[in-house]
């Protein structure tokens, strides 16, 4: 598998719409969280809808501001970063939710993919990175500092391959919707955990991108959910739990 870096994934300019983008930002150091604004001042495609030290208004704050992409720290006071896009998914379950943190911890690395993050960054990136990742993310791409995107692929291909998966063993359920999903939608999913676009998966497997969003259709369908975060939060979470037993 194949994972680009952000400067090759996408084209900045390529990905500006004429509506910007609304971002939310909460992060609790003052001094990173001005020099975010500041960043995204001079970012004409992006608008900063609100900035905030913690999640105590996070509910209100999502509900009102309707973001397009949250920018979440994972250290916080009160409720942490990895509870929150729990609760920014369960809100406004359209909204992208990148996390952007010192932490390169594998647990919770999972923890927030599992529970919706679709980006995950960390603070040592450069601001253009930061600045791509926010653009592909609302594009359908999952933006990861390659650090982070390297673990989480090494965590994968420790997992069965997912195009060639084992018949199901005894102790899976056998209504396991994973075991549902026919060899493409397989390859597809793939595809998703390594931050592939539509376009980019077409390319890959040689289909057209029409075709690819059927097939995600009908893995969303299948697995019950309603997003690429959620779908690529289902293969991490089966992966840890078939790793723990």
């Amino acid at each position: 598998m194949q994972n680009l870096p952000l400067s090759q994934q996408a084209n900045p300019n390529d990905l500006q719409d004429s509506k910007p983008l609304r971002l939310v930002i909460f992060e609790d150091n003052s001094d990173f969280r001005e020099s975010l604004l500041l960043l995204f001042q001079f970012t004409p495609d992006v608008e900063v809808a609100g900035a905030f030290p913690n999640c105590v208004e996070l509910p209100k704050a999502i509900s009102t501001l309707k973001p397009d992409v949250v920018l979440m720290d994972i250290d916080m006071p009160g409720m942490n970063g990895i509870e929150a896009t729990l609760l920014v998914k369960e809100i406004l379950p359209e909204t992208q939710v990148v996390m952007l943190t010192v932490s390169e911890e594998e647990d919770r690395i999972f923890q927030a993919l599992r529970n919706g993050a679709t980006g995950y960054i960390l603070k040592k990136a450069g601001p253009e990175e930061i600045l791509d990742g926010v653009r592909w993310v609302s594009k359908g791409g999952s933006p990861m500092t390659p650090a982070i995107a390297r673990k989480v692929l090494q965590f994968f291909h420790l997992q069965p391959n997912i195009s060639n998966p084992e018949p199901p063993k005894a102790a899976d359920k056998p209504g396991d919707a994973f075991y549902n999903l026919t060899p493409r939608e397989k390859e597809i999913l793939e595809g998703l955990v390594d931050g592939l676009s539509y376009k980019m998966i077409a390319a890959r497997y040689f289909i057209s991108a029409d075709t690819v969003k059927n097939h995600i259709q009908g893995i969303y369908r299948k697995l019950h959910v309603n997003s690429k975060g959620e779908a690529i939060s289902y293969v991490l979470k089966k992966g840890i739990a078939g790793q723990k037993t």
